[in-house]
């Protein structure tokens, strides 16, 4: 695929799937290009305070992405978080770290038109000798007029209870065994106080372990599509996939969606944590 380049920059290789994924060269060709913005999603400060891509800004998941309860933040605060980092609508915005299909899905869920994720996980980037940094200040304020989500990218839990018990859409579970069967909460170990463990009844339990090569790229489609297995890949129906906090889900869907091709697929972006959490929810377990 050619490759457009952006403001004043050579360009050293392509990028792949349909422009969607980005490689380390091709990005590290434009940390210094005032229109492209990196992005770096993880659960916490740690790592990003002890090292980050030259320039990146941090998306804290549960500080930035989610309330107190673990729910999606609503579009204020999405609008509020693009601008203080330094977002427009014509920025290209590349993910990566944690949870990079996280930050891609929730700018497609509201219309931004270049989104990216770098091919290669963050250890890559600084095994390869990549610029990196300590924690410096944040780019300058934008504005970025907010427009409504795209409802065909998300699920919310009265889609997700419509769907049980259909034939139209499937429930796609992407967490660990332990959490599907309902020994655990959260994907560390832990149970959460006043939350049920376990699944949605007739959600098909489909791992995403084993989607990267040792670099932290994705397999190639004809692998990803053993990967997933338990998913129809080349008929109709929907899909809707959901994790604990959205994270594995947005992966699952961008693998899907992106490069798979498959049509349908929404991120049920509550997930567990607000699943499991919610009086009257059914919940199966085992």
């Amino acid at each position: 695929m050619k490759t457009t380049p952006l403001t004043g920059t050579p360009v050293p290789e392509p990028a792949a799937a349909g422009g969607a994924l980005v490689s380390p060269a091709w990005l590290a060709a434009r940390l210094h290009d005032p229109a492209v913005r990196v992005v770096e999603v993880d659960v916490s400060r740690a790592a990003y305070d002890d090292w980050h891509i030259d320039g990146a800004v941090l998306w804290n998941i549960y500080a930035d992405l989610r309330d107190a309860q673990y729910r999606p933040v609503p579009a204020p605060a999405v609008q509020r978080l693009l601008e203080r980092s330094g977002i427009t609508p014509d920025t290209t915005v590349v993910f990566y770290g944690y949870g990079p299909a996280l930050g891609f899905w929730l700018m497609k869920l509201y219309g931004h038109a270049d989104a990216r994720i770098l091919d290669a996980s963050r250890d890559t980037w600084r095994a390869e000798g990549r610029p990196a940094g300590p924690a410096a200040s944040g780019p300058p304020r934008a504005s970025y007029p907010l427009g409504e989500p795209d409802a065909r990218l998300r699920a919310g839990h009265a889609a997700v209870l419509h769907a049980i018990g259909g034939t139209a859409t499937t429930l796609l579970d992407v967490r660990t065994r332990e959490e599907y069967a309902g020994t655990r909460f959260w994907p560390s170990g832990g149970m959460q106080p006043g939350g049920r463990a376990g699944h949605v009844p007739g959600a098909v339990h489909q791992p995403i372990d084993g989607i990267y090569d040792d670099r932290g790229a994705f397999l190639d489609p004809a692998s990803l599509r053993k990967v997933f297995s338990a998913v129809d890949l080349d008929h109709g129906g929907g899909l809707i996939t959901y994790c604990t906090i959205g994270g594995r889900a947005s992966t699952a869907w961008f693998v899907l969606a992106h490069l798979l091709g498959r049509r349908d697929v929404r991120v049920y972006d509550g997930s567990w944590a607000e699943w499991g959490t919610m009086p009257g929810a059914p919940v199966e377990t085992a």
